[in-house]
């Protein structure tokens, strides 16, 4: 098959990208450093490289630059996290061919090495042989829809029904409520899943950027279209696009019906999805997206609810991201206390799917023993709830459930001492007498050394 470097200096994603290369029936050298990668580019003079863009002693596009001047038969591959999109584009610009966004789907990173080792023959990148990956590295997360409730088996329908339509479909939805994984998931239901999924966040980038990403670079390297060429296209916040690029658009989807109607076979054929956090057609109405843009890409509008309105899909949902951690970090499946769940199905969730997600990693990393108790999920997501005071004053007071009875102790003895002192005018030796404690007591409460000089 063909001769790969891969440059990345995280070992296990280095070893993942390296194993599934050579699954796919490539030779594959492997570089955590920037140095020792040049160096086997040098020596190899391989087909293809895939580089990370933050590697430590030298930088991805650097790279990328070199591969250009001095392989121009090689192509780059570069792979960058969501923050870095800008970048990526300028390696675009300096003659990479393409761009994986971290975390991406490690199906998708097979389908990008075909297109870029036969991006002279495109036919052949449609054929290339496609290999399976496992449950237990597939980021599982990015292509499967979890949940029982009646909204979101609603959404598996409409999913099913419409995979194979190739009308745009607008996803509208709140941020984190797995717009991506609808996306996604419509993808893989439908008979492009075996070519290539592209998605780009229309905010992360500036305009001229935007532009190129989109359209084609200046030095013929085709965009985000083109590159998907059989597959399906995700553009993400497609509300931020700017007025002069809303034009182009619109005016590139007409040029691409019209050639559909002319050829059946055409060479950038694909599905276009996009997704907004807000409600596109009112958009249009007040002027700020083009309206007969909307209609265009409104074809199949698809409404994703908050997590808040379906928590019975909490559970599952936790239970998904429990076993996914697992199998990141190869360990035992954490169980989740009763108390715990109950607090996490009482939450609001304003940051929807995304933040489940982050708070049940932090839970993992605090739990012991295998369980995640109430006192290792975030504190916002217990709460502080409000209880009648025993003064005559009738007010309430706050009580941060979900902390232990310890922590909830050595806080309030603390606040105590706090405002003892200060009745004291800071005298810590009044103050001890006055609580009925040794000064020695007294300072190892409050965290300091005893022979620290105290205040007459």
């Amino acid at each position: 098959m063909a001769k790969l470097v891969i440059i990345d200096d995280e070992a296990a994603i280095l070893e993942l990208m390296s194993k599934l290369c050579r699954a796919a029936g490539h030779t594959v050298f492997g570089c955590t450093t920037g140095i020792d990668g040049m160096a086997a580019i040098r020596s190899q003079q391989p087909d293809l490289v895939i580089v990370d863009l933050r590697i430590g002693d030298v930088n991805g596009l650097d790279i990328v630059s070199m591969c250009r001047d001095q392989f121009p038969g090689t192509a780059v591959i570069m792979v960058t996290g969501h923050g870095s999109v800008e970048t990526a584009v300028e390696a675009m610009r300096l003659g990479a061919f393409d761009y994986l966004t971290k975390p991406f789907d490690l199906g998708d990173l097979i389908k990008t090495v075909n297109q870029a080792l036969n991006r002279n023959n495109p036919a052949a990148s449609q054929s290339a042989p496609s290999i399976s990956v496992s449950s237990s590295i597939r980021n599982a997360s990015a292509s499967k829809l979890i949940g029982h409730s009646d909204a979101i088996q609603r959404i598996f329908e409409i999913v099913r029904r419409v995979a194979d339509n190739d009308s745009p479909v607008l996803l509208e939805g709140e941020f984190g409520v797995g717009k991506h994984m609808v996306a996604r998931a419509m993808h893989e239901a439908s008979r492009r899943a075996g070519a290539p999924f592209k998605e780009l966040q229309c905010s992360a980038m500036p305009e001229d950027a935007l532009e190129s990403e989109l359209f084609g670079h200046s030095n013929g390297q085709g965009g985000v279209f083109s590159r998907a060429s059989g597959g399906t296209v995700h553009l993400a916040e497609v509300h931020v696009l700017p007025a002069r690029i809303q034009a182009q658009l619109n005016t590139f989807l007409d040029e691409m019906q019209a050639r559909r109607s002319a050829w059946s076979n055409n060479s950038t054929d694909f599905r276009l999805v996009v997704s907004t956090t807000i409600c596109l057609e009112e958009a249009s109405k007040k002027g700020s997206f083009r309206e007969d843009l909307y209609y265009k890409l409104s074809v199949v509008p698809l409404k994703i609810p908050p997590l808040r309105e379906r928590r019975e899909d909490i559970k599952p949902l936790v239970d998904h991201f429990l076993k996914e951690l697992s199998d990141r970090s190869d360990s035992r499946v954490k169980n989740i206390d009763t108390y715990a769940l109950e607090f996490l199905e009482k939450y609001a969730w304003p940051g929807n799917i995304s933040e489940l997600r982050n708070a049940v990693e932090r839970a993992c990393a605090f739990a012991e023993n295998d369980r995640i108790r109430p006192v290792d999920l975030p504190t916002k997501v217990t709460q502080q709830i409000e209880v009648p005071t025993t003064a005559a004053s009738g007010g309430t007071t706050q009580l941060p459930i979900g902390s232990t009875l310890d922590d909830f102790i050595r806080g309030q003895e603390r606040m105590f001492i706090q405002e003892t002192l200060k009745y004291n005018n800071g005298s810590r030796e009044k103050t001890a007498s006055m609580l009925g404690v040794s000064i020695a007591t007294l300072y190892r409460k409050m965290g300091l050394n005893v022979d620290r000089k105290t205040t007459a």
